[in-house]
């Protein structure tokens, strides 16, 4: 089952996630199918960028939305 989540990258203490379609039974980090979009909560405001066609496309293909990735995309619109 593919799943849309936040891959975390960055430095320590210096968090910068993309967001990503992956297999549910991968590791957090680990190999990806497509990446979304990214989220960077260090900057003031916090900046999202989500690519729509794409995150609707897996979502019609049946990919489920992790609770984050969701209240990330109302923020966006």
């Amino acid at each position: 089952m593919v799943v849309i989540r936040l891959r975390r990258g960055g430095m320590k203490k210096k968090p910068f996630y993309r967001i990503v379609a992956v297999d549910s039974r991968k590791k957090r980090d680990g190999a990806v199918i497509e990446i979304l979009g990214y989220y960077d909560p260090k900057t003031e405001p916090p900046t999202i960028k989500v690519e729509m066609e794409k995150y609707n496309s897996w979502i019609e293909k049946g990919a489920k939305v992790s609770e984050t990735v969701k209240n990330l995309v109302k923020k966006v619109g």
